[in-house]
């Protein structure tokens, strides 16, 4: 584990916890309710993260599938990662804002992606991932975990952040 990781649970103060989240898309026709009282993030520097957030990286929130609520009408796509899994990609119809990534490695778990929230203010990544395809002109942040690539190993990543999947 990267130096410096420390449960992500323990990180949430007490301040920062409520009985649910909100979020949705852009154009507001889908929107989702998430039932935790404490969310986790994690910025991700990979290229497809640059490029389905048109940014310099994205902010992914891992929460249970079973305590994701979402209605309007999404539409997704697949695509292959670097782990060699597959990840379904939804996006709202109408907009095109993506809303959640859902892989099948991880059946029990979707990452929502953190822009998509109604207070993404709250959100602090907890670690940093692919760092290797950052952008130069970004300075990660001193003291948090960090990676060149990914974890080693789902069953590291998901201790680090307090999920038991």
């Amino acid at each position: 584990m990267a130096d410096g990781a420390k449960g992500a649970l323990e990180a949430v103060s007490a301040a920062e916890r409520q009985s649910h989240f909100t979020g949705g898309c852009q154009c507001g026709a889908v929107r989702y309710r998430i039932a935790t009282d404490a969310l986790i993030s994690y910025a991700c520097h990979c290229r497809e993260c640059q490029k389905q957030s048109a940014s310099a990286f994205g902010i992914s929130v891992p929460v249970m599938r079973a305590n994701f609520e979402i209605k309007g009408t999404v539409k997704s796509w697949q695509r292959p990662t670097d782990s060699g899994s597959v990840t379904d990609c939804h996006f709202c119809q109408q907009c095109g804002s993506r809303i959640y990534h859902a892989g099948a490695n991880r059946p029990g778990m979707v990452t929502v992606k953190g822009g998509s929230l109604d207070r993404a203010d709250t959100l602090a990544p907890i670690a940093h991932i692919w760092t290797s395809s950052r952008q130069t002109w970004f300075a990660l942040p001193e003291g948090l975990p960090q990676w060149e690539t990914q974890p080693v190993g789902e069953t590291e990543w998901m201790a680090m952040l307090g999920l038991n999947v």
